[in-house]
């Protein structure tokens, strides 16, 4: 199999939250999960004795309504830089080699907001439909809106 390209999506948004509260929640990835996805995932669990506490730890999800199971792994956090990398370990649609970085900070001089960053690299498989690179950039796009509008509420 020829090796595909990878490619890089960043996003970005200014929460109208505090960063150690936003941290609190999306620091869990059974939280984000819920945040991001709500009825368009099923049974998100953690796998092997895995937990938000523990780094690294396998967790799983279905997709809906199509049934696919992701599975994917915490593989390190900070609670300094609140950050959390996580990656598939097995292939997810037409995403492979799957890596994902989100991290909060406060916004300076203005108390009560914080800014999430997103970066994920990723590759597709040989057999990705035309017009998946376009959905899937548009969904990890409204992933990052998710949130926004979820802390925007709180």
């Amino acid at each position: 199999m020829a090796l595909q390209p990878k490619f890089s999506v960043y996003h970005s948004a200014v929460l109208d939250a505090d960063a150690d509260v936003v941290w609190s929640q999306v620091r869990d990835m059974m939280v984000l999960l819920d945040i991001v996805f709500g009825k368009g995932i099923d049974d998100a669990h953690w796998v092997s004795g895995g937990s938000a506490e523990r780094v690294p730890s396998l967790f799983e999800f279905t997709l809906l309504p199509n049934g696919d199971l992701a599975r994917e792994e915490v593989v390190g956090r900070s609670e300094v830089d609140r950050s959390l990398t996580y990656r598939s370990v097995a292939q997810v649609l037409f995403i492979v080699d799957y890596v994902a970085t989100y991290r909060v900070l406060p916004v300076t001089g203005e108390p009560g907001r914080c800014f999430i960053e997103w970066s994920r690299d990723f590759r597709l498989v040989p057999d990705a439909p035309d017009g998946f690179l376009d959905d899937i950039e548009a969904l990890f796009a409204q992933e990052v809106a998710t949130v926004k509008a979820h802390f925007a509420k709180v």
